[in-house]
């Protein structure tokens, strides 16, 4: 069973669709937001030919950054407010080619902390109404606060 968490702002989720409005690879990739729970993220990225590589899969690039956006919203969703969000590492394992009509990404914090928040994503393709496991992250995201 997945953690559940409390968010720190009553705002969180209008703070986290705010910051995702801001981002522009997600509007040129066509990456859209499908849920957001407190320490949960899922974002789909429907398939597009000019985002394969040569055999005609998703691109690595497109799966690593659906992944990292993923994660990095369900790790701001924990985060104080005026934070924001930023990547400082991750591991990717990509499993088996991104291959299917749209790629899921699911992504989970496992541990909050007060700069460092880790998370989980899951990455799945559907393909043929069938989900099939893909790649999984691990990633640490840093907890930005204006000065």
């Amino acid at each position: 069973m997945p953690a559940t968490f409390e968010p720190r702002t009553p705002d969180w989720k209008a703070r986290c669709f705010a910051s995702f409005e801001q981002q522009p690879i997600c509007r040129t990739l066509g990456i859209e937001m499908a849920a957001m729970e407190p320490g949960f993220c899922e974002m789909r990225l429907p398939f597009r030919a000019d985002l394969t590589q040569q055999h005609g899969f998703f691109h690595a690039g497109m799966v690593s950054t659906l992944a990292d956006n993923a994660g990095g919203y369900a790790a701001l969703s924990l985060m104080p407010a005026g934070a924001e969000v930023l990547a400082v590492e991750f591991k990717i394992n990509l499993m088996s080619p991104a291959k299917g009509e749209l790629m899921i990404a699911r992504a989970r914090v496992v541990k909050p902390g007060r700069t460092l928040v880790i998370t989980q994503v899951e990455v799945s393709m559907l393909d043929g109404g069938v989900e099939k496991d893909c790649a999984l992250m691990q990633q640490t995201a840093f907890c930005v606060m204006p000065k």
